[in-house]
């Protein structure tokens, strides 16, 4: 099954979820809808609230919760776009201005603020304890992966099990929110909606390697930003982490150096040989390929639908992706 299968197949929710983002992202501040507007509308693919939509439907969903489960998700994603691209002073993203460099940084961070407050305003109108316990911890999971990011950056000597801790907080952790909360939504089967949550995690955790594999091997246009943009802020992912790790003498110090002084790009081209020689990129490719297949093998219990081969489609799309 293809994207443009999976997308079909999704049309009508995906089109009931886009029109209740544009509805809710309004406000009487001009700046907001200025502002919101661009960010929402900026050729983002909408990939967590399709996800949303497609495990509500695994699961059975007979209600439109979902749509609503599926805006809350979006609208806490984008927040946190805006705000990261505030602390990586990102000037590029999907190819277009980033809202900091636009608008600044000050109206990011406070349009970040109301977008994250929309969201928990629309929770309450779900009334449901479960949603507004798991996104409030998921949000506060976020935070904190964020926070060890930034504490991540400049430092060689972060381990696998810390990058992995990272994207699970700044990733998956809103996957994993999502696909449990549809299932919760949708149905009462706790093996399905743990099976759902599970998938959501796995799934996150494969979309994040690939983003990190195509930082380093993907075409400027498609990725939307520039190839080493994470070596330049001296982020030490799991790629740039692997060919320090097997280099040799010379080439690890040349690493390590780049990580701490964020000074890496010109060293590009000699960091990028060192990837290839070492298996780095397939040594994430290789990761990012279990993942998804933990996330494929925890969708089990549930029955055998289109929703749910969509889902195992989207699996493998998210381990491969190239943009």
């Amino acid at each position: 099954m293809l994207l443009a299968d999976i997308r079909a197949l999704a049309d009508s929710d995906m089109k009931a979820v886009n029109a209740l983002i544009q509805e809710q992202v309004s406000s009487d501040v001009a700046l907001i809808n200025q502002l919101g507007f661009y960010i929402i509308n900026s050729g983002g693919k909408r990939i967590r609230p399709l996800i949303t939509v497609l495990a509500a439907k695994a699961a059975g969903a007979e209600s439109n919760e979902h749509h609503t489960l599926a805006a809350i998700i979006e609208f806490i994603h984008t927040s946190t776009l805006l705000h990261d691209d505030v602390v990586d002073e990102s000037t590029m993203r999907r190819g277009r201005e980033t809202a900091n460099a636009l608008f600044g940084n000050q109206a990011s961070v406070l349009v970040g603020d109301f977008l994250y407050s929309r969201s928990f305003q629309m929770m309450v109108d779900l009334n449901s304890m479960r949603v507004m316990q798991v996104l409030s911890d998921a949000t506060n999971r976020i935070a904190q992966g964020e926070v060890q990011q930034l504490m991540n950056c400049n430092d060689p000597e972060t381990t696998e099990e810390s990058y992995f801790d990272v994207i699970y907080g700044k990733t998956a952790r809103l996957f994993e929110a999502g696909t449990e909360l549809a299932a919760a939504l949708a149905c009462d089967n706790e093996s399905i909606i743990t099976a759902l949550q599970q998938y959501g995690k796995y799934l996150g955790t494969a979309f994040q390697l690939a983003d990190d594999i195509m930082d380093y091997s993907a075409d400027s246009e498609d990725m939307g930003k520039n190839v080493g943009d994470d070596l330049a802020e001296g982020k030490p992912t799991l790629p740039l982490l692997y060919a320090m790790w097997h280099a040799d003498d010379a080439n690890k110090a040349l690493i390590r150096s780049a990580i701490e002084h964020a000074d890496g790009s010109e060293h590009l081209d000699t960091i990028l040989a060192v990837m290839r020689d070492t298996g780095a990129l397939e040594y994430t490719q290789q990761k990012a390929d279990e993942a998804a297949q933990s996330a494929i093998d925890a969708l089990t219990p549930l029955a055998d639908t289109a929703y749910k081969s969509a889902l195992i489609a989207l699996a493998n799309i998210a381990a491969n992706r190239t943009s």
